[in-house]
């Protein structure tokens, strides 16, 4: 147990001190476990990067949807940040299940990273769906 500890913690280091060698990688032809695990943490900061755009769009449409309801039907934004506030722990609980798949081997992270990356695009398109609203 103590060597999957040590195992875990030396790739959680090498991706924390590696952003050189991140740049370098051609994550189009990634072979190695660490460079393909790199990309994947640039894909998932990428799709962060998308949903917090999304989630201001999204907000300053429900902001404006409580504008011009009346006061006994607003809520639209507090329901947007609530649910949002939700989803996150969602999501990473949801992600860290799916690195069981390969828990405690050198895969596990790159699992973890690809999954909130697919489960933030997901939100996303959501998001950018409430900012759009009914045509607009």
């Amino acid at each position: 147990m103590r060597f999957l500890g040590l195992i875990a913690s030396t790739v959680t280091s090498l991706i924390a001190v590696s952003p050189v060698h991140a740049q370098d990688i051609d994550c189009n032809n990634a072979v190695t476990q660490l460079d393909m695990t790199l990309c994947a943490k640039k894909d998932w900061e990428a799709a962060d990067a998308e949903l917090n755009a999304a989630y201001k769009a999204a907000m300053a449409a429900m902001k404006q949807t409580d504008k011009d309801l009346p006061k006994d039907l607003k809520g639209a934004a507090d329901t947007l940040r609530d649910a949002q506030r939700a989803w996150i722990p969602y999501r990473d609980k949801a992600c860290d299940s799916y690195g069981f798949l390969a828990r405690g081997g050198s895969m596990e992270s790159m699992l973890v990273l690809g999954c909130r990356a697919d489960l933030t695009r997901k939100r996303t398109s959501e998001l950018n769906d409430l900012a759009e609203g009914f045509g607009n």
